[in-house]
């Protein structure tokens, strides 16, 4: 037992000066990993005490534990168990069937004893970042034994039970302790095994590309040193803080955009879907500079943001409406009029009504969608109602605040973003009649 103690202070000792990096970057470590990026494998190693009890055949004795465990869940993880004791001694035991004395419990003086198991652990904090993981184990396994044990069988199954704690370094150190029952189905004895593990997670290091620059750190590889991602808010664990398909390094260092806005110049593209499948410019909400938004003109129009000639004629209104009203003040009349004055001289030509909101803190996102939505049919009326415009040629659309042009205020919001919006589609150019074909009838 003492020699046991003296093992596994070792343990933890070798661990806590060679596998724990400094407090800070521990910290920083721990604070920026979520589950979802931390893989899943791990292994561990270490030494325990099997307890066996007074009338088994086997003396107590230490043995190596070896583990393969899977994170399946926060909550939950699997782990397959190699247990090998090279040294259990003879003991002595009371023959129960002839109530003789005591005798030697096996036929040999020592015998080796293997196990095999798999458990499931609980694990009792469910935060990402935990350090101190406490967790209850349950499972089942065997125990072999080299020697003949009289009246038991081999090898002998086991229910395994407990609990344990482990310390986490890092996402990818631990050190742990684990208390787990045994108990045999054959003659249901009750053993002990409590042991101490050092683990590591492999792979956590993998993605994470330390490279030098200027002697810092770049834990995620993405060409900003983890100090400077500290100061702009990005997370130093992901390459992609916003998700916009542009390295938090090529947004600041490149392209000058914000690596927490996916959409920079709020034109309906993710700044990587401009640099990399648009080529327009994620800076500018209009790149050819034709009147309409590079996501518009993608996702609605159809045309090519990097021509203006094909762009769409575009009004943009901020129609001041009452709060939950949907009706157009006379004061605007006079944009309308204008409009109307586009579409009537264009007879082929069809128009896209767009109204927008802004976002604020109480916004509702149902609400406002439908709100937005009314007022574009409110435009709609006033055109077919007062200049005869059929309603066919114009397309009511609400979208709430789902599209600012601009950052919102979470108490005022963004008059910006308070707008209608119409595009106008030109009609089609008749076609003349060729040289010596039949003139139109008149």
């Amino acid at each position: 037992m003492k020699h046991l103690s003296m093992i596994v202070s070792g343990l933890v000792v070798i661990a806590c000066a060679f596998l724990a990096p400094t407090a800070a970057q521990a910290q920083m470590d721990l604070e920026n990993s979520t589950f979802e990026e931390n893989p899943p494998w791990y292994a561990g190693a270490g030494v325990g005490l099997i307890k066996f009890e007074g009338d088994e055949a086997t003396k107590s004795g230490a043995f190596i534990n070896l583990r393969l465990g899977y994170d399946y869940t926060q909550r939950w993880s699997f782990e397959g168990v190699f247990n090998l004791a090279p040294v259990l001694g003879s003991n002595d035991v009371y023959n129960f069937d002839s109530g003789a004395d005591a005798r030697e419990g096996m036929d040999e003086e020592n015998c080796v004893g293997v196990g095999l198991a798999v458990d499931a652990l609980m694990h009792l904090f469910l935060a990402p970042d935990r350090r101190i993981d406490p967790f209850l184990l349950a499972g089942v396994g065997f125990m072999y034994y080299t020697a003949d044990r009289p009246n038991r069988i081999n090898p002998d199954p086991t229910i395994r039970f407990g609990a344990g704690v482990a310390y986490h370094f890092n996402p990818a150190w631990a050190v742990r302790a684990d208390a787990i029952g045994v108990m045999t189905i054959d003659k249901t004895e009750f053993n002990f095994m409590p042991a101490a593990l050092v683990t590591y997670k492999w792979g956590t290091d993998v993605p994470r590309s330390l490279r030098a620059d200027g002697g810092l750190t770049d834990t995620d590889g993405d060409g900003l040193p983890d100090q400077d991602e500290l100061r702009l808010k990005t997370d130093p664990r992901n390459p992609d803080t916003d998700g916009d398909g542009l390295l938090d390094g090529e947004e600041v260092l490149k392209y000058k955009t914000d690596p927490l806005n996916p959409d920079s110049d709020y034109d309906g593209l993710t700044d990587g879907q401009e640099v990399y499948a648009h080529k327009t410019d994620p800076n500018v909400r209009d790149t050819d500079k034709g009147g309409v938004a590079d996501g518009h003109e993608v996702i609605e129009d159809l045309t090519n943001p990097l021509d203006p000639s094909d762009d769409l004629l575009l009004f943009t209104l901020e129609i001041e409406f009452d709060t939950d009203k949907s009706v157009i003040k006379p004061v605007y009349f006079g944009d309308l009029d204008k409009i109307a004055k586009v579409l009537l001289r264009d007879p082929n030509s069809t128009a896209r009504i767009e109204g927008h909101a802004d976002k604020r803190k109480t916004s509702v996102a149902d609400y406002n969608l439908q709100l937005s939505e009314r007022r574009a049919r409110a435009v709609v009326d006033y055109l077919a109602d007062k200049h005869g415009i059929a309603r066919s040629r114009m397309k009511p659309v609400g979208y709430g605040f789902n599209r600012p042009v601009a950052p919102n205020d979470p108490v005022i919001g963004n008059i910006k973003n308070r707008r209608v919006e119409v595009y106008i589609r030109r009609g089609a150019i008749p076609t003349p009649p060729r040289a010596g074909g039949n003139a139109p009838a008149r």
